[in-house]
């Protein structure tokens, strides 16, 4: 699992994709180029400007603050860094064990096929998206009730039902779609304070 710089590394350096605020980024956040080409030059002004800002949980409210300046566009953009729920494929090791995907119980493969269901499901009916949630411990087959709850899709294990012919996308950038995207954001931060915590970063 990789370590957080220090904080006084992050605050020096200069700004890059490379950089070592990139780097503890990427860790908190999960890597997109909107994180490493936007946001990282954003906060690492604001790091340069702010001497009072001297630890990682207030880092990741400020980045909060600055993401929620940017148009929906960009912010979809960002959320979309985090993997699907369900994916077992290039996951970095804290999404991979928020996910479960490490646990000696591996979870079953009707579950895994719901997910992509339901998450394929979820991206039509709001375009742009990506479903995000803080897992807390929870399995993925918890996470696939908590999405068929939130579609309003009864409790199922079928990798085809509801069809995907039967979802209707809602209107990109209206108040659902918008609310939609709030939430995820919300989220996103509470998996990234949940990270620090289990990086045993303040």
């Amino acid at each position: 699992m990789s370590a957080l710089p220090a904080f006084d590394e992050i605050r020096d350096a200069p700004s890059s994709p490379k950089s070592p605020l990139s780097h503890a980024l990427e860790i908190l956040f999960e890597h997109s180029p909107i994180l490493v080409n936007v946001l990282e030059p954003q906060l690492n002004g604001v790091l340069k400007s702010s001497p009072d800002i001297a630890s990682y949980s207030r880092l990741i409210d400020v980045a909060l603050a600055e993401i929620s300046k940017w148009n929906t566009q960009a912010q979809s953009q960002f959320i979309s860094g985090h993997p699907r729920i369900g994916e077992n494929k290039n996951l970095s090791t804290l999404s991979a064990n928020e996910q479960g995907a490490n646990n000696v119980s591996p979870t079953p493969p009707e579950v895994l096929a719901r997910l992509v269901h339901l998450n394929t499901c979820y991206e039509k009916k709001y375009p742009g998206l990506r479903y995000i949630t803080f897992v807390d411990g929870r399995s993925r087959a918890a996470i696939a009730e908590e999405m068929e709850d939130m579609l309003g899709f009864p409790h199922s294990l079928s990798p085809t039902h509801p069809a995907l012919d039967d979802i209707s996308p809602i209107e990109v950038g209206g108040e659902d779609w918008k609310n939609e995207l709030d939430r995820a954001l919300f989220d996103i931060g509470r998996i990234a304070k949940s990270r620090l915590r289990s990086l045993g970063g303040v």
